[in-house]
């Protein structure tokens, strides 16, 4: 069976104690979706705010002193804002998993349906380098285009199709869950931070709802 589960990459700064967070090793990935706990979608949070977490430029406002106001504030005032990770594909029968590469992003997702009715090819990230290609009705997943004999997982153009609809189901999901959660934790910038939250992982081009 393949699974395709939107994720994000966790740098989680060392003594994050603004929020509630669960117990994650540094650039590991989250999957998004409906079922995190409190405390992993704390994490989650932290996770966007944290890759987002610049020094104000000339076309910003100052970072406010506060610790929690200026944790914030790339993710409140950045445009575009990056959240680090993608799409994880697993063929359980293999064993195989293609994880997003460095600088790879869950707002780049978009690109998997190029691959299904665009030009057929995407590449999502570097150290690894994953790639994706559309062979007829066929898509061909290398895991790591930069290595010698790298595992691929291949999957029918319908079924994902299907997989990637799936994906932005957990999206939603999660987007629905993290705006409850910011209104418990930070009652005072919850209709902020659920906004940021919301640009942050919505698809800004079409295609966001499949075929």
């Amino acid at each position: 069976m393949i699974t395709v589960r939107p994720v994000l990459e966790i740098c989680a700064p060392e003594g994050f104690d603004l929020w509630p967070v669960a117990a994650a090793e540094p650039y590991t990935f989250l999957p998004l979706g409906g079922e995190l706990t409190q405390d992993e979608i704390g994490t989650a949070v932290m996770a966007l705010a944290s890759c987002n977490d610049l020094d104000p430029d000339d076309d910003r406002p100052p970072r406010p002193a506060d610790p929690l106001g200026g944790f914030l504030h790339g993710l409140l005032t950045m445009d575009p804002l990056f959240a680090s990770g993608g799409l994880r594909v697993t063929d359980t029968a293999t064993g195989a998993v293609l994880v997003p590469g460095c600088c790879s992003g869950l707002e780049d997702r978009g690109d998997w349906w190029e691959v299904l009715d665009g030009d057929g090819w995407a590449g999502f990230g570097h150290n690894p380098s994953p790639v994706a290609e559309r062979y007829g009705e066929t898509v061909r997943l290398t895991v790591d285009s930069d290595a010698e004999a790298s595992p691929v997982i291949e999957v029918s153009v319908p079924e994902l199709r299907r997989l990637l609809t799936q994906a932005e189901h957990e999206v939603a999901a999660f987007l629905h869950q993290a705006a409850l959660w910011t209104a418990r934790q930070l009652p005072d910038r919850s209709e902020q931070v659920s906004r940021a939250i919301k640009r942050a992982l919505t698809l800004p081009t079409p295609g966001t709802s499949g075929p």
